[in-house]
């Protein structure tokens, strides 16, 4: 039995009734003796009242019906806020990630003409950090909508245990079966991220050359130069030679005859390459002066001589295309015969 508190706050509403019988539950076969709640105790002990008290048990009580509800409403909103909080907080990282740590200050003084206008550059960060906050948005969300849930079926009383270990021999077998998938996930992330390419670069993966035309975080689809359209997994991709970022480089490699003025050619081809690059529109595409390297390769039948010229991306197939026309143009009109050479003339 309970001890009885000596005094009674408000007396009028004192009866003859107990603490046990006010605070423990009572079933068919009894009275099962369980220590009162501290609610039902201090409503005891205030009125001495055992109608109030056991209402109070009924209803106020952790298991009762009215207890329930508070504590689902009150996991539900704690759910929502932190669900609303974290959504925030990963909007915020993603921006930040996909601008970068430069100061837009900064960024703005060391942007040239082939980094593209502030405008599509912008768009592009906004699109990738789109892309990224609304996949970790949903992945939060299904943590946290999750795990609100496990915690409503709990007060529910119901037997999580079985629950649990279904979903962890399903989440076992998923992952065994799903690696591949994951792996495209995760590397998906990390390109969007990191901006190794985006939609219009011209990107080499290895197996495929092409310009990007769609990036997702599972595949990549990119479309070469004969129109055919590559759809490349993510986590297949082991490198990535992107001619789209920054500045490219026209490398021209000039065969010539064994006994020519070398002096002579390479005047010819840096008066010719200085002419394309102070000619609009490629004073805007030839980002430096262009250089004549010299000799690159040397035989009993011709003499190759490399001439280089920095570009803004994607521009360097037109270039070099354009210099080639003039350069046959100029040994033409100065009478130098262009060679067959026949030995492998490759970059050092």
């Amino acid at each position: 039995m309970f001890a009885r508190h000596p005094m009674t706050v408000l007396p009028f509403l004192k009866d003859n009734g107990s603490l046990t019988g006010a605070c423990t539950e009572k079933l068919g076969n009894g009275t099962v003796q369980t220590v009162p709640s501290t609610g039902c105790r201090w409503t005891w002990q205030i009125t001495h009242n055992e109608h109030l008290a056991s209402w109070y048990h009924q209803w106020l009580d952790g298991t009762s019906p009215i207890t329930w509800t508070l504590k689902l409403i009150l996991t539900i909103t704690i759910a929502l806020v932190l669900r609303r909080l974290t959504h925030k907080l990963i909007t915020k990282v993603t921006v930040r990630m996909a601008e970068g740590t430069m100061s837009e200050r900064l960024r703005e003084k060391t942007r040239t003409i082939f980094d593209g206008s502030p405008v599509l550059v912008s768009e592009r960060r906004r699109q990738r950090a789109e892309t990224m906050g609304s996949v970790l948005r949903s992945i939060s969300s299904m943590i946290i909508l999750g795990a609100a849930a496990l915690t409503v079926l709990g007060y529910l009383g119901l037997d999580l245990t079985p629950f649990l270990a279904s979903a962890s021999i399903i989440g076992v077998a998923v992952a065994f079966g799903a690696q591949n998938l994951v792996k495209d996930f995760l590397t998906g992330m990390f390109m969007l991220l990191e901006d190794q390419y985006g939609v219009g670069d011209v990107i080499d993966v290895g197996g495929a050359k092409g310009t990007v035309e769609a990036v997702t975080l599972r595949t990549t689809r990119l479309r070469d130069v004969n129109g055919v359209v590559w759809y490349v997994p993510n986590g297949e991709i082991k490198r990535v030679g992107n001619e789209s970022q920054n500045w490219a480089r026209v490398v021209l490699d000039v065969p010539v005859e064994y006994d020519v003025d070398l002096d002579k050619v390479r005047t010819i081809l840096t008066e010719t390459a200085s002419a394309l690059a102070a000619e609009p529109p490629w004073d805007e595409i030839i980002l430096e002066d262009p250089t004549v390297w010299g000799v690159q390769a040397l035989s009993g039948e011709a003499i190759v001589v490399r001439v280089v010229c920095k570009t803004a991306p994607g521009k360097q197939a037109d270039t070099a295309r354009e210099l080639r026309e003039r350069v046959k143009k100029a040994f033409d009109s100065a009478g130098v015969a262009v060679a067959t050479f026949k030995e492998d003339t490759s970059a050092a």
